[in-house]
C-alpha cells in the first residue's frame, strides 16, 4: 500500500472512531454489514471473527449466487474494537465493509 492510501486509510479509521464515540455510550450495540464474494470460505471467515462475541449474523445469497451479504450485530465495547474488527475483516479478498 503506498504512502498516500496509508494515510487517508488511517484518516477514515481516526474520522470513524471520533463519530463513534460521539454518537453511542460504550458498550454499545453495532451492526456490521459486509459484502463478500461466495467462493472459497470468506463467509466463514466473516462469521469466525466474530466468534464467542454472542453475535446475531445473517447471511443472505446475492440473486445470482456470487455475492453474500453478511449482517452482524454485536455488543462492542469501545470504538477501537469496532475498528480493530473492520481492519481485521479488510484482509479478505473482495470483501466490501458498509
Amino acid at each position: 500500500m503506498d504512502k498516500e492510501k496509508e494515510k487517508e486509510t488511517a484518516e477514515f479509521y481516526e474520522r470513524l472512531k471520533t463519530e463513534l464515540d460521539r454518537s453511542n455510550t460504550w458498550p454499545a450495540e453495532y451492526l456490521f454489514k459486509f459484502i463478500v464474494p461466495s467462493i472459497n470460505d470468506n463467509v466463514l471467515k466473516v462469521e469466525d471473527a466474530f466468534n464467542c462475541m454472542g453475535a446475531v449474523i445473517k447471511t443472505t445469497k446475492s440473486k445470482t449466487g456470487k455475492f453474500t451479504s453478511i449482517s452482524v450485530d454485536v455488543t462492542m465495547k469501545d470504538a477501537q474494537e469496532i475498528i480493530d474488527k473492520y481492519q481485521e475483516l479488510a484482509t479478505i479478498k473482495g470483501i466490501v465493509s458498509l
